[in-house]
Parts: structure tokens; sequence; C-alpha cells
């Protein structure tokens, strides 16, 4: 396969991700155009800084979604976890990370809690989070006792502002920070060697060797240059590391675990599913788990960023981390969506808000902006499955 074929392969036989990335880039170009300080070091570590929470719910939300199911109760885990966090360390003054296992706790709670009436009493999920959403809310007032409790400050307060920087040096730029980027761009390229060679070994369609070196090339210098950028500002933002660890395990555990495997058959198709044997009331148990304990770590981030914890904290945060599943390719009928897709299309919305907010866009209008995105993204969605229907 020459390499204007394979170009054309990529781009037609996955749409939906080919898409999303264009767009992206197309974005980030728009706004570095109009806006020199965009690409600036500052702004590049405020986006990661600021956004980090809703990548993390978008986590959890992309496997709910592909299970055929949606959580609009997230927002207000995020209030809850906050605030027990903050009860324990700022009222109680017990060390951070008792408030963190606090926050995590809680968070496992209401995910069981989720989990229980959505799996084993049958309600849908959309009732049993609509429900959630206002439990969970009225519990955060009452913990708070509608009053905002601050400063963390110390170690808590670091895990959302803090960086790590000057562990190797570095005359201008921090050494450690390239270092971490250098060995993902590496983890990278390995990991989708051994992809082109498994498909390789099954006889599957790969792209030319030219076009594979140009796509690594590609993503080792945009990555190179992210982390360069952050090493000459204040270095590497811890709660990218945790990002960055979470979106690692979760891609494992949903393209190359059974439990991943069965929650992409369930949303797929669930009678098909319960006559192949997957335990489809199991799947959808511990999605609602797992999406209650990272709606508590998003929690704890979210209070270390705002240094406090608020009656009103992750107020729709349930919308843009569903939003960014969709715009990253997620269906809404279930069987498709990928956390690499969730994380781009996080990002697009959280470019899209910096910008907007770089150029002074009002309020009222970055909200019309994003819901004309996330309408273009299941529009195309519903193309997309057309258009397969008529090939077939």
């Amino acid at each position: 396969m020459n390499a204007i074929d394979s170009v054309r392969d990529i781009l037609t036989r996955n749409m939906r991700q080919s898409g999303i990335v264009i767009a992206f880039v197309a974005i980030v170009v728009l706004f570095a155009a109009l806006n020199p300080n965009f690409l600036s070091p500052t702004n590049l570590t405020n986006i990661v800084l600021q956004y980090s929470y809703i990548l993390i719910l978008a986590i959890g939300m992309v496997m709910i979604i592909v299970a055929g199911q949606i959580d609009l109760s997230v927002g207000s885990v995020v209030a809850l976890t906050g605030a027990v966090s903050a009860v324990v360390v700022v009222r109680q003054g017990l060390p951070w990370y008792v408030g963190v296992l606090a926050a995590l706790f809680v968070g496992l709670l209401v995910g069981i809690w989720q989990g229980f009436w959505v799996a084993y009493v049958g309600i849908p999920g959309f009732i049993v989070t609509l429900a959630g959403m206002l439990l969970f809310r009225g519990l955060t007032f009452l913990v708070l006792d509608n009053k905002s409790l601050s400063p963390f400050g110390g170690t808590y307060y670091d895990i959302a502002n803090g960086f790590l920087n000057g562990l190797l040096g570095g005359n201008g730029f921090d050494v450690f920070t390239l270092v971490i980027f250098g060995i993902a761009v590496a983890g990278y390229a390995v990991s989708q060697w051994r992809t082109r060679q498994g498909k390789i070994a099954y006889q599957q369609t790969v792209e030319s060797m030219p076009l594979f070196v140009a796509k690594l090339v590609a993503v080792a210098v945009v990555v190179m240059w992210f982390g360069y950028q952050l090493s000459i500002s204040r270095g590497l933002p811890i709660v990218l590391i945790i990002l960055a660890v979470l979106i690692i395990a979760y891609t494992l555990v949903t393209q190359k675990s059974v439990f991943g495997r069965h929650v992409y058959a369930v949303g797929g198709n669930r009678h098909a599913a319960e006559l192949s044997g997957v335990k489809v009331r199991k799947v959808n148990f511990w999605i609602f788990v797992n999406m209650g304990v990272l709606a508590s770590v998003a929690g704890v981030v979210y209070s270390s960023r705002m240094n406090g914890a608020q009656p009103g904290a992750g107020n729709m945060f349930e919308l843009d981390a569903i939003a960014a599943c969709f715009i990253g390719g997620a269906s809404t009928t279930g069987g498709v969506g990928r956390v690499g897709g969730a994380m781009i299309g996080g990002l697009i919305m959280a470019v899209m808000s910096n910008g907007m907010q770089l150029m002074g866009v009002p309020q009222s209008m970055q909200q019309v902006v994003k819901g004309l995105v996330l309408l273009l993204a299941v529009a195309f969605d519903i193309y997309n499955k057309r258009r397969a229907s008529v090939l077939r």
C-alpha cells in the first residue's frame, strides 16, 4: 500500500477519530493565529491545570456511555467528595491524605449506591443519576452547612497546583520534564510498533512504513514541543502525572482486558452479550462504581485547584464530561468510544473555552458555541452510521 492509499484508508476507515483529530488541530491553529499568547508556556500550563478534572470525569464517562448508560450526577459527586475532604482536612485538622482517602471512600459508596439501583433493581441510569444529582447536591449543602470551607494549603493544595521541577537541573528549562515526555514518546512508539506487528501477523491492512514513521515523528515533535513549553514555564504539573497514569491505565483496561471487552459487548448488543455469557448486571454495576471513584478523584483535584470546597462546586461538570465523550467519537447508542477520543474531545472543549476567554468572548456566547459543537459532533456520528449502513 503506497502513502497516498494509506492516508486515504486511515481517513475513511475511522472517520470519527480522524475527524476529531483534524478538528482539534484546526481549532488550535485558529486560536494561535488569532492570539499570539494562546500557545505561550504560561497559557498551556493553565489549560492543563484548569481542565484536568473534566478530563478525569470523561475517562469514566466514556465507559458509561460505551455501555449504553449515562451519568448525570458526577458534578454533584465532585462537590460532595470535595466537601467531605474539606471537612476532614480544614475543619478537623487531619493530614491531607486522610482527606483524600475520605473523598475516595465517599466516591466508592456513591458508585455502589447508583450501581445497585441500575444493575440489580433495573432502574434506567438516566433516572438513577438524575436523582443522584439532586441527592448528592443536597448532601453537599448539609456537609458544608451552606458555607464555603477553605483553605487547604500545604500538600493538598499542591495536588492540582504543584509542579515537579529542578530534580535533574537545567539552564532555563527543566530537564526532568523533558525526560518524562521523552519516555512517553518512546513508550508510544513501542506501543504503535507492536500494534503494527500484530496486525501484520494476522494479515490485516496497515499503513505504509514511510507513513507510519512520519506519524511517529509528527507525534514526537508535538509532544516534545509541548513538554518543552511546560519545562520553560513552571515544570511538570503534578496533576498531569495523575491524569497520564489514569489515561494509560484505563486505555489498557478498555482495550486489553476482558472487562473492557464486556463493556463494549454490553453497549453494542445487550441481548447478544447475555447469550454469550457476559454478566451484564455485574458489568453495569462496576462501571458505576468506577465512575463514582473517578468522580471523587476529580473532586479532590477540583477542591485542591480551588483551595477550598463550595456548595455550588462541580455545577454542569457532567455536561462537559458527556460533551467531551460525544465530541471524541462516542456513539449515542453505545458500543463505540475510546478513552483517547474522549481526551481529545475534552481538549477541544478546553481549547475552545480558553481561546474564547483570551479573546474576551462573553460567557453567553461561549455556551452557544459549545452547544453548536456538541450538536454537530452528534450529527456527524449519525451521518457516519447512515453512511456505513448504505455501504453494507
